[in-house]
């Protein structure tokens, strides 16, 4: 297993941000999978996240379903354009999409084996 298919479309992950006072906030997301090489996320209720995401782009996401990972890189946040549309394709009717934040993954290091992945 990699690291990526950790990342897979449906994958639980948690989602690290932290606030421009660097108060850390923690929430549970859907992965979407990737597109172009990056993770994406659709944010669906996500307020702090994404205010958080916007004010400081560097964000975490630890994996715990298809192991153990963690990894660190820059948010951007999409409200139309391919991103939004792949976002809202990949959710489905159920729920309204606000944001795209697509994550380009820059650090990843295995929990399990306790080293870096070499991107």
């Amino acid at each position: 297993m990699t690291w990526k298919n950790a990342l897979a479309q449906g994958q639980e992950l948690v989602f690290v941000t932290s606030s421009t006072t660097g108060k850390p906030h923690a929430n549970v997301v859907i992965s979407m999978g990737f597109v172009d090489g990056k993770l994406l996320i659709a944010d669906c209720e996500m307020v702090r996240s994404a205010k958080n995401a916007k004010a400081d782009p560097n964000v975490c996401v630890v994996t715990t379903k298809k192991g153990y990972y963690r990894m660190k890189g820059r948010a951007s946040l999409y409200t139309s354009g391919k991103y939004f549309e792949t976002a809202v394709k990949r959710t489905g009717p159920k729920y309204k999409v606000k944001h795209a934040i697509v994550i380009g993954i820059r650090e990843v290091f295995d929990l399990n084996e306790m080293k870096k992945v070499q991107l």
